[in-house]
């Protein structure tokens, strides 16, 4: 996704960037979306970028179109990402803090952590949910929240008739591995999570925190914000 990203900024232009998953058809992405203005971004976005407040930390940020909004506000943003060129590529946009960093291993303490377009979905499997919130602990400030958006995609297994069929094979049925391509450059296969919103709310507060859902979208999506439980 990093070539991807740094190839569009460059030449204004770029090849496909495929998607892959045994589960699903071949998917791309289209490079557009990760340079929208805040104009041309879902409700939801727009939605969780309003709702920003304090230190923002910008997770999975790509190619920092959320950080340059917050940024163009005068909010005080950090965007990281694990990829070296869409780091550099938002340096080159002019997002002022960025780190080349895994959310996991992030220190210091920040008021807002976003992790939109479906960015949540980095934890990867519900088992790995506690790691998060441990990670939670670490890093969230006081009253401090975090905004993510993710899809119930149960209606994947819908049938015909209305009726939700799960393979029987499948733990849960939000987790998904993907592997990208972009020209000659194959990316190495990971785990991605899709995760319902009664499903966040049960791990959520296992751990000590609270999910409130802001807002829904027309695609199975929701806004959800989560804080520490008092």
């Amino acid at each position: 996704m990093g070539r991807a990203i740094a190839d569009y900024f460059k030449n204004k232009k770029a090849s496909k960037l495929r998607v892959f998953s045994p589960m699903f058809e071949e998917d791309e992405i289209p490079l557009t979306t990760l340079f929208r203005s805040y104009e041309s971004m879902p409700e939801i976005e727009r939605k969780a970028l309003d709702m920003a407040k304090g230190r923002v930390l910008d997770v999975g940020a790509g190619a920092g179109c959320h950080s340059l909004v917050l940024q163009e506000k005068g909010m005080d943003v950090t965007a990281i990402d694990i990829s070296p060129l869409s780091v550099e590529t938002m340096k080159e946009r002019g997002v002022k803090k960025v780190q080349e960093q895994n959310f996991f291993t992030l220190d210091g303490q920040y008021d807002t952590i976003l992790m939109l377009m479906n960015g949540i979905g980095i934890v990867g499997t519900l088992e790995r949910m506690p790691e998060f919130f441990k990670q939670l602990d670490k890093i969230l400030a006081p009253e401090g929240q975090v905004l993510c958006d993710s899809s119930d995609i149960s209606y994947v297994f819908e049938t015909e008739d209305g009726i939700i069929e799960l393979p029987d094979d499948m733990s849960y049925y939000g987790e998904h591995s993907f592997q990208m391509q972009y020209k000659d450059t194959i990316g190495e296969p990971f785990n991605w999570l899709y995760i319902d919103a009664d499903t966040l709310k049960e791990r959520a507060g296992r751990s000590g925190y609270a999910v409130e859902v802001v807002t829904e979208g027309e695609h199975y999506d929701y806004l959800a914000r989560i804080t520490k439980k008092v």
